[in-house]
This record gives C-alpha cells, sequence and structure tokens, in this order.
C-alpha cells in the first residue's frame, strides 16, 4: 500500500467497524449516499476514519425511519444550521419513541403484577376489605342499553382511553349498581371503567368511595356470574352487612395469561355498610 493510503480503511476493514456487509457500503456509494474518500484508478475504494461520523448519522437517521434519499439530500445540501435543525427534529422524535417506551413497558409491568397477584389469591375466598378512595376513568353511561349500544360505548371508551393516552395496562371493568344485583340483572351494568394513569384532569372520572368492600372471585364464564353474586349476597347477610352503591367487576385472569373463558378469573368487589 502506498505511503498516502496508510491511513485509510479499505471496503473490507471500514466494513468491519461499521458492522455491515461490504455490499452495504457499494450500495451507499451507488446512490451517491457515502463516496469513499478516494477512489484509485484501479478501482479500489478507501475510507477515512472521519467518514465513520457520516455513516454513523446516516444509521442513526434510518433508525429514525428516514428513508436513504431524504438522507442523502440532507448531506450533499447541508449548512451547519440545517444541521442543527435536522438533529434536532430528530431529538424530539427520540423523546416521543422513549415517551412511548417507557409507557409500553409501564403497560407491561402493570399486567405482570395483575397475574403474579392472581397467582397468590384464593379464588375460593371471601373477605370483607377496606379500600381507599380511587379515581377512574369511566364510559358514558351503559344502563339499559341494548346489545349495539353497549358495544358502541365500549368503542368510544377505548378510543377516548387511547386519544388520551390513558391506557395503564389495567383491564376494563365494569360498574354494577345494587338495585341491578337484588334484581338479579347482572348484566345491565351502569358505565365501563379502568384505572388511569395519574394526574389526569380531564372528564369522565369516577371516584370509587373509600370504605368497605365484599371482594370476591368468579372463574369462568360470566353467564354464571349469578352463583358468585349469590355467594357474596349470603357474606353480606351473615355478617349483616348492606349492599351500598355498586360492585366492581375487573379480569385479573384473561385471555393474556390463560387459556379459555374456562379459566378467566372476575374479581368482584361490592361496596357495603354494617346493616
Amino acid at each position: 500500500m502506498s505511503e498516502n493510503l496508510r491511513k485509510y480503511f479499505t471496503t473490507g476493514e471500514f466494513a468491519k467497524i461499521c458492522h455491515v456487509k461490504k455490499q452495504t457500503l457499494f450500495h451507499y456509494d451507488d446512490i451517491g449516499l457515502l463516496t469513499p474518500e478516494i477512489k484509485t484508478a484501479k478501482g479500489y475504494r478507501y475510507y477515512s476514519y472521519q467518514q465513520y461520523e457520516v455513516f454513523a448519522v446516516i444509521e442513526l437517521l434510518k433508525e429514525l425511519k428516514m428513508p436513504l434519499k431524504e438522507i442523502r439530500a440532507f448531506l450533499q445540501n447541508k449548512t451547519p444550521m440545517e444541521s442543527i435543525e435536522l438533529l434536532e427534529q430528530q431529538a424530539q422524535l427520540i423523546e416521543k419513541k422513549i415517551e412511548n417506551l417507557t409507557h409500553l413497558r409501564e403497560i407491561l409491568d402493570t399486567k405482570i403484577d395483575i397475574t403474579k397477584n392472581a397467582l397468590q389469591t384464593d379464588f375460593e375466598s371471601i373477605s370483607l376489605v377496606y379500600s381507599e378512595e380511587e379515581l377512574l376513568l369511566r364510559s358514558e353511561s351503559t344502563l339499559d342499553t341494548t346489545d349495539k349500544e353497549f358495544l358502541k360505548s365500549v368503542s368510544n371508551f377505548i378510543n377516548y382511553s387511547d386519544n388520551y393516552e390513558l391506557y395503564s395496562g389495567h383491564p376494563i371493568g365494569a360498574i354494577l349498581h345494587k338495585d341491578k344485583i337484588m334484581e338479579r340483572d347482572f348484566e345491565n351494568y351502569s358505565y365501563l371503567y379502568t384505572k388511569m394513569k395519574k394526574g389526569w384532569q380531564g372528564e369522565n372520572i369516577w371516584t370509587k368511595p373509600s370504605g368497605f368492600y365484599i371482594v370476591g372471585y368468579h372463574i369462568g364464564d360470566e353467564v354464571n356470574i349469578f352463583e358468585t353474586y349469590d355467594r357474596l349476597i349470603a357474606y353480606s347477610i351473615e355478617h349483616q352487612l348492606q349492599l351500598k352503591g355498586y360492585s366492581y367487576e375487573e379480569y385479573i385472569l384473561d385471555a393474556v395469561s390463560v387459556n379459555g373463558i374456562d379459566n378467566y378469573v372476575t374479581k368482584i368487589m361490592i361496596e357495603v355498610e354494617k346493616s
């Protein structure tokens, strides 16, 4: 190798430090994206170490889904100010991606916690539990709706949660008025709800009151949920408790963690007071 080429990388050497195949560098050269600093009369290509910085920026912009055509246009017609503007735009995109990934991680952590807690729960148990006040995100009223209207409410609720990025990994639950329990109208929910990210100050907030709740678990299809409600009502009578307000139903094991609806588990919490 001549003296003036000793400080340059061959295509193979440069490809190795960039962790790509030589064909990638050939392609970048062919489309004018990254041209070797030196091309000999025999067709050999040589890259300077400074060109690694250009390659790194190309890969970064590719990772951010910028088309090669746009990257080439930027690199061929750039000024310092244009470079700052583009890189600041890409930095903002990265921040948004970080926010999205953080949100996804929070959702996964929530689902993991729910499932772990379920595995430590005796589903045959019924207990009286004191609960602190909790703010929930609720749907529009679903009371006395037709099946079609109910599904529309579900759709609206999910869209609202998605539009405001309120989904936190908690399941969609149902709020059932005590009168409907006593009337054995167990599918006539007042609202849907879900637990939401802290700090939301918008509309559709439902306050689940602090107080005592009878807590039980229904295993399987909700078509038989009346059997579990019968057990909970019997418990309330035995312990001289009066149903108050609403019941809250939410899955703690569903299609994410078990196979088949017969293995689903619904947690039921009925607000009560001393008779």
